[in-house]
């Protein structure tokens, strides 16, 4: 039997009509994944990478153990520097997962007596690592740099000999509203006041940039980033992230990331596919659905236009494009009614948003038609 205070926290949820459940895979038309290039389904990266184990003789199905121990292979090594090349940093760090990245990050680098600000919005993953860390951490106003600037002059000490550092965390692009901070004034007030910048990428890799490098690329402003996270579950259709840093960081994170330490290793498998996904962005299809993929955001800002939709949704020039509905039941039964009629669309609700903020969120895709906006968004108007 379920200890009563767990069951009284589950009854909670139920009462507030969010309680989450494990849905079944459907047929319906997506609108909910992040799969934004279709990678996940592609036969082409899954035959590659298959080529590649067997060019690289190995045909085995775990790393067993941890890099650190017998599951550092050398398809680690190569994509690591493919990574780091395709992306113009110094080095990367492959890790199992965003969420352990960021948890091995933010655990392990802050210091004691060290500032953390961050975006009121950034990602559970990053927030849980921040709690585990020993600095003192703040949070700021969504995308509000003003706030930002205020908080640094407030917690910079003037000791000139302190040891104290301070990090500013931010993500590219926000997964519950699809929106950017102004990165190229972030990164100008980074140099001003010596700090550290660490952005998240997760929704940007495959989007932004010329070949889906992202957006710190795609604004030149990777000198001034001390780390970024990137994540492989989102464009890239596969599994899995990396924290992009100097090779001194990357030392670091080796020898005191506990989420990196003691975890088994991927599967040779896994950074097979990683490695052929990141061919695939330069490639002629790879480019193709990258540019039909900003066609399709594109669209579907005008047909919000075009029926007078946009006050509806937040402001986003990303893949992600959110409407807001307030309250769970009222979010939930507009999502059950648009998947009735074929529309894989979600209901993001309180608590992993706001009470009040509650809204539908529209993934994009490459593989999407217009035909399909179309008719989804003139569906979304006849229920709100």
């Amino acid at each position: 039997m379920l200890p009563k205070k767990l069951q009284y926290k589950l009854n909670k949820r139920l009462q507030d009509n969010a309680l989450r459940r494990l849905s079944e895979s459907n047929t319906l038309v997506d609108f909910s994944s992040n799969d934004y290039l279709g990678f996940s389904r592609s036969q082409t990266i899954f035959d590659q990478a298959h080529i590649l184990l067997k060019q690289e003789d190995m045909m085995q199905n775990g790393a067993t153990g941890s890099r650190l121990l017998s599951g550092n292979h050398k398809l680690y090594t190569s994509t690591e520097q493919q990574i780091s090349t395709f992306h113009h940093s110094e080095t990367a760090l492959i890790f199992n997962s965003g969420y352990a990245a960021n948890l091995g990050l933010f655990s392990a680098v802050p210091q004691r007596n060290d500032i953390i600000l961050y975006d009121e919005y950034c990602h559970a993953s990053i927030r849980d690592g921040i709690s585990m860390s020993h600095a003192k951490a703040y949070k700021f106003e969504h995308n509000n740099l003003d706030v930002l600037e205020q908080l640094i002059e407030r917690h910079t000490e003037t000791d000139s000999a302190s040891l104290q550092e301070i990090y500013i965390v931010t993500e590219s692009v926000f997964s519950m509203d699809g929106d950017s901070p102004d990165l190229k004034r972030l990164s100008k007030i980074n140099q001003q006041y010596n700090a550290n910048l660490i952005i998240d990428e997760a929704h940007a890799l495959g989007v932004f940039g010329t070949k889906g490098e992202g957006l710190v690329n795609e604004l030149h402003i990777e000198d001034s980033v001390f780390a970024r996270v990137i994540t492989f579950g989102k464009a890239l259709g596969c599994h899995g992230a990396a924290i992009l840093c100097s090779q001194e960081l990357k030392d670091y994170l080796i020898n005191f990331s506990r989420p990196f330490i003691y975890t088994t290793a991927f599967p040779p498998h896994s950074i097979a596919t990683i490695s052929v996904s990141y061919d695939a962005l330069d490639t002629e299809s790879g480019l193709s659905a990258i540019t039909i993929l900003q066609h399709n955001i594109h669209f579907f800002k005008l047909e919000l236009k075009r029926l007078n939709l946009q006050q509806l949704f937040t402001q986003s020039d990303s893949a992600i494009q959110c409407c807001m509905i307030s309250g769970n039941k009222t979010v939930k039964t507009i999502a059950d009614m648009l998947q009735q009629h074929g529309f894989d669309i979600k209901a993001i609700l309180a608590p992993t948003v706001p009470k009040g903020k509650e809204r539908l969120r529209f993934c994009l895709h490459s593989y999407n038609s217009s035909e399909e906006i179309t008719k989804v968004l003139e569906l979304l108007a006849t229920f709100v």
